[in-house]
């Protein structure tokens, strides 16, 4: 039976995606869960840290995200989770929990990303497009609403932050670490420009078998499938 006392919630710390801050997730998961509470981490310069420097030192920012961690991994039982760019900050977070001797979390998740070790995170290099084919790779790749597209205002503030995620991705170097014992789920979506060689790579990272799924839809296949992601965390976290 699913958990149903508050004092048993498992805490999900998610990590969000490029351009993303610790509300981005809200229309996600915006429903209480009776088996997991959401806490979602923040990238500095942006949402309740937006006049702290951005960076790009992928480094900097996982020891920021660890800084941040410290407190949820002295409560217990807790799962991480990740899209896209926060899947690959989620994936070197645990890492790190692991180097100082942490407690592991119980699962971790990832959405819309391929495996860290995939040779095409460095063949792409949309942080250095020009303004106009920067903006139209934002619209491809979706999850922008509309009426921020059209903004001029809102996207001449949120190009440099977009400009800055993209190159953590995109200038990360991976560096062949120790399998992590802990379970994985990996779903992407059909229509993202990633490759199945790509996403599979995932399982050089985790000694358990990792659980791959796809569903429809492009790289923001999420806002279309809340009640599937919500309730394959909730199944997984019931059932570790």
């Amino acid at each position: 039976m699913f958990r149903n006392k508050m004092s048993e919630k498992i805490n999900l710390v998610c990590l969000p995606f490029a351009g993303g801050n610790r509300y981005s997730y809200r229309p996600l998961f915006n429903e209480s869960s009776a088996i997991f509470n959401v806490v979602t981490l923040e990238y500095p310069g942006r949402g309740t840290r937006i006049f702290e420097e951005l960076t790009a030192d992928i480094n900097k920012l996982v020891n920021d995200l660890f800084e941040q961690m410290k407190p949820v991994l002295s409560k217990g039982d807790y799962a991480l989770y990740g899209h896209s760019l926060g899947g690959l900050l989620t994936y070197l977070l645990v890492l790190k929990i692991r180097e100082n001797n942490y407690k592991s979390p119980r699962h971790v998740f990832i959405t819309g990303a391929s495996g860290p070790s995939a040779p095409s995170r460095q063949t792409k290099k949309f942080h250095l497009y020009p303004h106009k084919e920067f903006i139209e790779e934002v619209i491809v790749l979706g999850g922008m609403p509309h009426e921020i597209l059209q903004d001029s205002a809102m996207m001449e503030f949120l190009e440099p932050i977009l400009r800055n995620d993209f190159k953590v991705s995109e200038t990360y170097v991976h560096q062949v670490a120790e399998p992590l014992n802990i379970p994985f789920t990996v779903i992407t979506g059909i229509d993202e420009d990633l490759t199945a060689e790509d996403v599979l790579l995932w399982q050089n990272e985790s000694i358990p078998a990792v659980d791959f799924k796809q569903l429809d839809g492009n790289h923001f296949f999420i806002m279309q499938h809340r009640d599937f992601i919500i309730n394959a965390i909730a199944e997984k976290l019931t059932n570790n």
